[in-house]
């Protein structure tokens, strides 16, 4: 009796510190100094910009449009347009470098390394674009910002592109709470940025280095990207002036494909936390340590419905832990409402969150088809009839 107690005692609060640890890292970094951020250095480093494409080429000449207008002129633009027909596909500027693979990539990793291994030049730099992404004209900018204080990674920061629905919104609700906590709180108190799987930035060298010699199938490329990176103590630094516009979920089924992939990916790549934890011992390292911490935390409405459970388990066991679970969850709304409110958050997005019981009910189909997920296509959906978005993590 006393063993089932001490399991479902430690259970617990394997469970209930993920609603605490945001409001956590919160507080350490309103007591931490922040980093001052200098200005750019006057030279331009050489960009790589990669922009992937699978089965649907409708967006790329927006996309392409929207980073001919940065304000830099040393780039590239490599679109890698797998299994696309690219016959729609006609620019002028030899900044722009259409690359059509003799045969089907299907995955991310392999349409980098098709570009990389295709440069015109060796590019100091290289980002990765979505195919449905537009970048605002200060992005190469404010990337050299970051990398000028000496990093080889940087996060920028996905705006919503769209809000023309409850999904989209909620998804942007999630995004904003996840670029706030897992991009500058983690960064600011001394940690990396998670990998959003685009508008993030590297060394060409780094890159290479954490995924040349890797065959990363499916979904998480950047959950394993980010692995090695931290693996090598490296910080992934993180700048939200570094604006990509991201198209959000709009549909509901294609909400529930697009998070069974990213379940699955979680189930396939959590194991990346143990690692790194036990790297943070031998290395002292702070970096590594709550990284690690960050990666075992499951999806956010995984450990919501298991902390619910708790709490509603200890109704017949004990009153004190039932106050105690409303008190983590009341700290979580509040670090949930910081985010929003610490962000430049759209009106739409506080209107949509009454609907957040029915996005977690098409997250937990989700969950049932998480296993078969990597069946599904690569491609998702846009706000229009046709795919056009490349597998995200």
């Amino acid at each position: 009796m006393v063993v089932i107690k001490v399991i479902w005692i430690a259970f617990q609060i394997l469970i209930g510190y993920n609603l605490v640890l945001p409001i956590l890292l919160y507080l350490l970094y309103k007591l931490k100094k922040k980093p001052q951020i200098l200005a750019s250095a006057p030279a331009e480093a050489d960009y790589a910009i990669i922009v992937t494409a699978y089965e649907w080429v409708t967006a790329i000449p927006d996309v392409v449009a929207s980073i001919l207008k940065l304000n830099y002129s040393n780039y590239i633009i490599y679109v890698v347009a797998d299994k696309c027909d690219i016959s729609s596909l006609h620019f002028t500027d030899e900044r722009v470098v259409i690359l059509r693979p003799e045969e089907t990539l299907a995955g991310n990793v392999r349409s980098h390394f098709y570009a990389i291994n295709r440069f015109k030049r060796a590019h100091e730099r290289l980002t990765i674009i979505d195919s449905d992404n537009l970048v605002e004209p200060e992005y190469l900018n404010e990337l050299n910002k970051l990398f000028n204080q000496g990093f080889d990674a940087v996060q920028g920061i996905r705006e919503a592109k769209n809000l023309d629905s409850t999904y989209a919104c909620l998804d942007a609700a999630r995004d904003i709470y996840y670029h706030f906590y897992d991009g500058k709180i983690l960064f600011q108190v001394g940690s990396s940025a998670t990998l959003a799987g685009s508008g993030m930035a590297f060394t060409t060298q780094l890159y290479r280095q954490a995924l040349e010699h890797r065959d990363v199938s499916g979904a998480g490329f950047d959950k394993v990207l980010q692995a090695a990176i931290i693996g090598s103590n490296k910080r992934i630094a993180f700048t939200d002036k570094a604006v990509v516009w991201d198209e959000k979920t709009t549909h509901s089924d294609q909400l529930v494909k697009q998070r069974a992939r990213w379940i699955n990916t979680w189930f396939k790549y959590f194991k990346y936390g143990f690692t790194l934890l036990g790297k943070s011992v031998s290395n002292f390292s702070f970096n590594q340590f709550l990284f690690g911490l960050i990666l075992l935390r499951p999806p956010l409405f995984i450990f919501l419905i298991l902390s619910v459970f708790c709490m509603l388990a200890n109704v017949f066991i004990s009153w004190v832990a039932v106050a105690l679970w409303l008190l983590a969850f009341m700290l979580f709304v509040l670090g949930f409402y910081i985010s929003l409110a610490k962000s430049d958050t759209d009106k739409r997005i506080y209107q949509s969150l009454v609907n957040i019981p029915k996005f977690i009910y098409f997250q937990i189909l989700s969950l049932l088809k998480a296993r078969r997920a990597n069946q599904h296509s690569v491609a998702t959906r846009g706000t229009g009839a046709e795919p056009v978005k490349n597998e995200k993590p």
